[in-house]
């Protein structure tokens, strides 16, 4: 199946395993920029992400060196290493989707990224951007912007902070599929990527085909 790709450019931060609405729009752009110049933004999905677990929605929180208040770049943000942060989050990912239907499908490179110690946020979430990448089929050119402007022009879709942990779940345009806890909840719309996958496997095509954003 087909997808339209849309010419114009499009400028977006950079996520920790993102909201499938963030893999959505990266899915629909030939030309994507990763967002680099732009001052570190606390309460984001830049360090955070949301999965569904048995007792409802679980928020997967990166811990940085400095704490959230801190005012740099974003791709100078240190990630806090001392506590086992990665086991934990693996862990809930492993609680939460051991028995979804393509969970043995990807486990090894999850599971294997979480093993890793990065030193920053940006360079952590950019190897998960690329992983991704790679299993989605995103065929976009992905680059990087140079400086930070806050007017992004008439041939670029700003999509930066366009979904914020406040604000995630509303609208109307979801991609919508089975979860594992669907019996005891209503669908949740737009979690982290990582859900979709687990569910779904690899056919993110056929799925964003049919949303128009």
């Amino acid at each position: 199946m087909n997808v339209n790709k849309i010419n114009n450019s499009l400028i977006i931060e950079n996520q920790y395993f993102g909201c499938i609405n963030y893999y959505l729009m990266l899915f629909k752009y030939s030309n994507i920029r990763i967002e680099q110049y732009e001052n570190w933004q606390k309460m984001s999905f830049r360090n955070r992400c949301v999965i569904l677990g048995a007792n409802g929605l679980i928020n997967l929180t990166v811990p940085l060196e400095n704490g959230r208040d801190q005012k740099c770049l974003i791709k100078e943000v240190r990630i806090n290493n001392r506590d086992a942060w990665q086991k934990q989050h693996w862990r809930s990912i492993f609680s939460c989707y051991g028995k979804s239907p393509f969970f043995e499908f990807y486990r090894d490179w999850v599971e294997l990224f979480y093993q890793k110690k990065h030193t920053y946020l940006f360079d952590m979430n950019l190897e998960a951007l690329f992983l991704l990448r790679d299993r989605l089929k995103i065929s976009g050119t992905i680059s990087f912007t140079g400086s930070y402007s806050e007017n992004s022009g008439p041939d670029i879709n700003d999509c930066r902070n366009k979904w914020l942990p406040k604000n995630f779940q509303e609208g109307k345009e979801w991609i919508r599929y089975n979860q594992v806890f669907e019996h005891k909840f209503d669908f949740q719309p737009n979690l982290s990527i990582l859900d979709f996958l687990f569910n779904c496997g690899p056919d993110f095509r056929s799925y964003a085909s049919n949303i128009y954003m």
